[in-house]
């Protein structure tokens, strides 16, 4: 029981790692910080923060196996990675070829989902590696083709008319309120709390050890607060794997409420202070 107990408090600190800066991004392109350097920063440990997080979720749901030990766990892990670099560089080819052919399609976008499932599939089925490692993958390889943008456009229509209705749609069938009681509630709150500062006061430190000043430290910790799907995606395979319960599904959906509200406004708000007490400067 202890142990599973470990494994459940491991698993909701995996929740807490994933962040979703597509708001952060919208609120800097709105003010025109964007290409700043705080910008890039956030944008470049947005996407290390995702890889991190995917790793830490492989090697979580690894442990729940009673006859899996760590290190077989990492070295699946890294094994799918090292076959996903040959297998990326024979799918760019043929990728790069077809689109060559018939570029501008919608063979390519629909080429582009097959290989997102069919890594997704490989990656759970033969590596025990979570299924969204496979899909981030697929994204990877995408992304360097010439028409990558087509494909973005393309899946995302696909992404808000179906996968994300669906998707959301089979979250709050599996959370039940009914079980939400003052002790859900209270981890609740706490969860939020652990949430919001463990990124603003994390990323902000190290912001400030590498040299960033207070301000810009203090915008890099609140641009990566923000939570969103991935997060639920996390939250959805623990359900799944039987590692926690239902009733958490109630924390992660307020934090990424929260977060999503909170983040515009504070950054706005930090990015008006300074630019008020440089006028004044």
């Amino acid at each position: 029981p202890g142990s599973t107990e470990f494994i459940k408090a491991l698993f909701i600190g995996t929740i807490l790692t994933a962040t979703s800066v597509s708001i952060t991004v919208q609120v800097l392109k709105e003010l025109g910080k964007i290409s700043t350097e705080v910008g890039t920063t956030i944008m470049s440990a947005a996407i290390i923060d995702d890889v991190i997080g995917i790793v830490v979720l492989t090697a979580v749901l690894g442990l729940k196996d009673p006859n899996a030990n760590l290190a077989a766990v990492c070295l699946k892990t890294v094994a799918f990675f090292a076959l996903s670099v040959v297998v990326g560089m024979i799918i760019f080819k043929i990728m790069s070829k077809a689109e060559a052919k018939w570029p501008h399609t919608r063979r390519i976008p629909i080429m582009g989902l097959a290989l997102a499932f069919a890594m997704s599939y490989v990656a759970d089925k033969y590596f025990g590696v979570a299924d969204i490692t496979g899909a981030y993958v697929a994204g990877i390889i995408l992304s360097s083709l010439d028409n990558s943008e087509y494909i973005d456009r393309k899946m995302d229509i696909n992404s808000y008319m179906l996968f994300g209705p669906v998707f959301f749609a089979s979250v709050g069938l599996q959370t039940n309120l009914r079980s939400v009681d003052m002790t859900i509630l209270a981890f609740s709150a706490a969860f939020v709390v652990v949430g919001l500062l463990g990124k603003v006061v994390g990323c902000g430190i190290v912001a400030k050890l590498l040299k960033y000043n207070t301000s810009d430290s203090l915008k890099i910790g609140v641009g990566m607060m923000t939570r969103g799907e991935v997060a639920l995606i996390v939250a959805q395979r623990g359900l799944k794997a039987d590692i926690v319960d239902s009733r958490y599904f109630t924390a992660v959906i307020l934090l990424i409420i929260l977060s999503s509200i909170l983040t515009p406004i504070i950054l706005k708000a930090i990015y008006a202070s300074d630019e008020k007490a440089n006028s004044h400067a």
